[in-house]
């Protein structure tokens, strides 16, 4: 899933996001079990978070990186990372997961909406050695449940075509799925967030 455009990031919240109505919990996390019984809290993305995302990112797979950044880099650098950090917890926002066990970033999911966030895109990775979990789907989930609390009416995913695991599973989710415009290697996945939410 590439990564997110944004809007000019503002001040952290502290706890809620009172002007906005958003209540994203800033420095606790929320525990999540996938169906298969595997465990992980998410929370949003500090910036404390910096070296530890960084060090995530280090073992994520030099596949999972083109498909995250649709492009082929070798590592994550520092700019990247200011990025990720950069949020305002409302129209920007990125979440990851961590092991609860030791506290290690297992996954990203980055947000970036349009100003009147009619549109937001969305953008997954997960850890190599936490793959096979189900994670990316109830980590999703969540994302797109945060997302429709926020006010976003569409959510959007940019995918290479050849990253056949990303677009099954969100098509599974009840994203729509077409090519990308201008660019045939891409697909263009939409989750329409007006419409209630289907049953599991």
């Amino acid at each position: 899933m590439s990564d997110a455009k944004h809007t000019d990031p503002a001040p952290a919240p502290d706890h809620a996001a009172a002007d906005s109505g958003h209540d994203l919990i800033v420095s606790h996390s929320i525990p999540l079990t996938t169906r298969s019984g595997f465990e992980f809290h998410v929370r949003p993305v500090e910036p404390a978070d910096k070296e530890a995302l960084a060090d995530f990112f280090r073992h994520v797979s030099r596949d999972d990186l083109r498909f995250r950044f649709l492009s082929p880099i070798p590592e994550v650098r520092d700019s990247l990372l200011e990025d990720l950090i950069d949020v305002d917890h409302d129209h920007k926002e990125d979440y990851i997961a961590l092991d609860i066990d030791d506290k290690t970033i297992i996954a990203s999911a980055m947000i970036g909406a349009n100003e009147d966030k009619s549109e937001a895109e969305v953008a997954i990775v997960v850890r190599s050695d936490y793959k096979n979990r189900g994670m990316s789907w109830t980590f999703l989930e969540y994302v797109i449940d945060e997302a429709r609390r926020n006010g976003i009416q569409k959510l959007q995913s940019i995918e290479s075509r050849s990253h056949h695991a990303a677009i099954t599973l969100e098509k599974e989710m009840g994203f729509s799925a077409k090519s990308y415009p201008g660019d045939p290697s891409l697909m263009l996945l939409e989750f329409d967030l007006t419409k209630p939410r289907p049953a599991t």
